[in-house]
C-alpha cells in the first residue's frame, strides 16, 4: 500500500473532522421540525399571558396558575350606572342594582356621620341562562362599587371552576388563594358555580368552596365575590353548605331576552360596525329571532345567539360582495336578505 502524501493526509484530516463536527451538532442542537413542534401558537402564547397576568399580585402563592386563561378586566373610565341603564331589557336587573348602590351610598353618609350601620351583603347570586347579561352587569357592578369606596380598584376576575379546582391532593387550596388574590380590591366572578358541588366521585370541589369562604372572610373589606349559573342549579349550590347560604343572600335574576329586544341589541350591534339592513333582511331578522325566542330551550344563547347570527351575516356578506368587483360603500355598509337567511341556517347548524 502506498503511503498518503502530505496533501492527501491534510484533506482527509479535514474530512474526518467535518464528520466528526457534524455529529457534535445533531447530537446537542435540535432540529427544524423539533423547533417548530416545541414553538407556542398563538393561542399557547394567549394562555400563557392570561395565567400570568392572573398571577401578578399572588406574591403568596407564585408557583400556581389556573388551568384556562382567567380573564381579568380592570375597571374603565366613565359612568357605569349611565351604562347599566344603557342596556336594553334587563330592568328588574337595573332595579335591583340600583336599590343596592342606593343602600351603599346611605349607609357611606350614616358612616360619615358617626351613625351605627346594619350589615350589608355585597357578593350576589346572578342566576339565569346564558348570554343575558350577566358578565356584563357584572363588570358594571364592581365599578359601582368602586366608585362609592367599597372596593379599591373595581376590577373584575371572571373564572369557573376550571379555575379554582386541582387536579390532584393538594393543589386546589394553593390554586383557589392564588386566583382570589388576584380579585382582591375587586370582584371574583365564578360562572357555573353550581359546578363546584355537582362533580361526584373524588373531587376536591368542597375544598374550593372551604378556601372560598375562609377568604370571604379575611378579605371581607376587599373582596366581593358573584357567583353564576342557572336559576334552579344555583339554588341548589347556594342550599349546598351552611357558609355559602349565610354569605349570600342578594339574588338577581336575568330573564331570557324577547325578541323585540334580541333584535334591538342586533340593530345596536349593526350600527356600531357600520351595517344596515335592507327592509327585507330587517323583515326576516324580526321574524327569525322571535321564531328563535319561541322555540327556543335552557341552552339558547340569547344575547350569544344575536352576536353569532350578526357575525354570520357579514360572513355572508363578504362571500357575496366578493364576486364584485369594485363594490360601493352602500354595497358594503348593506345586508340583504340573502345574508340574513343563510347566517339563520348557518347559526342552526
Amino acid at each position: 500500500m502506498s503511503k498518503l502524501t502530505t496533501g492527501q493526509t491534510v484533506i482527509a484530516s479535514l474530512i474526518i473532522g467535518f464528520f466528526i463536527f457534524s455529529a457534535i451538532i445533531t447530537i446537542f442542537i435540535p432540529t427544524d421540525d423539533t423547533d417548530t413542534t416545541d414553538e407556542p401558537t398563538p393561542a399557547d402564547t394567549t394562555v400563557v399571558i392570561n395565567a400570568t397576568e392572573a398571577q401578578m399580585s399572588q406574591s403568596e402563592h407564585p408557583s400556581v396558575s389556573p388551568q384556562k386563561p382567567v380573564v381579568k378586566t380592570e375597571a374603565i373610565e366613565g359612568d357605569p350606572m349611565e351604562e347599566l341603564n344603557s342596556l336594553i331589557g334587563l330592568e328588574d336587573v337595573k332595579a335591583e342594582v340600583r336599590s343596592l348602590a342606593n343602600i351603599v351610598k346611605v349607609q357611606k353618609q350614616r358612616e360619615a356621620q358617626g351613625l351605627k350601620n346594619t350589615p350589608i351583603t355585597y357578593h350576589c347570586v346572578f342566576s339565569g341562562s346564558p348570554g343575558t347579561g350577566k358578565t356584563t352587569v357584572a363588570r358594571i357592578l364592581a365599578r359601582i362599587y368602586k366608585d362609592l369606596g367599597v372596593l379599591k380598584s373595581g376590577h373584575l376576575v371572571e373564572t369557573d371552576r376550571s379555575g379554582l379546582v386541582g387536579e390532584y391532593v393538594g393543589q386546589t387550596a394553593p390554586k383557589t388563594n392564588a386566583l382570589i388574590d388576584s380579585a382582591l380590591g375587586g370582584v371574583l366572578f365564578i360562572d357555573e358555580a353550581y359546578a363546584l358541588t355537582e362533580h361526584k366521585g373524588q373531587d376536591y370541589g368542597s375544598e374550593a368552596i372551604a378556601t372560598l369562604l375562609k377568604r370571604m372572610e379575611d378579605n371581607r373589606d376587599n373582596l366581593v365575590v358573584i357567583v353564576a349559573g342557572y336559576k334552579d342549579e344555583m339554588k341548589r349550590f347556594v342550599d349546598s353548605n351552611p357558609g355559602l347560604r349565610s354569605r349570600f343572600t342578594r339574588f338577581i335574576d336575568f330573564p331570557d331576552y324577547t325578541g323585540e329586544e334580541l333584535y334591538k341589541i342586533y340593530l345596536m350591534r349593526a350600527n356600531k360596525y357600520g351595517y344596515k339592513l335592507d327592509e327585507d333582511a330587517d323583515a326576516l331578522l324580526q321574524e327569525q329571532l322571535n321564531q328563535a325566542v319561541e322555540h327556543k330551550n335552557r341552552y339558547f344563547g340569547n344575547g350569544r345567539y344575536v352576536r353569532n347570527l350578526f357575525e354570520s351575516c357579514v360572513t355572508h356578506q363578504a362571500t357575496r360582495l366578493s364576486k364584485i368587483s369594485n363594490p360601493s360603500v352602500e354595497q358594503l355598509q348593506q345586508l340583504t336578505k340573502e345574508d340574513v337567511e343563510n347566517a339563520y341556517k348557518s347559526v342552526l347548524q
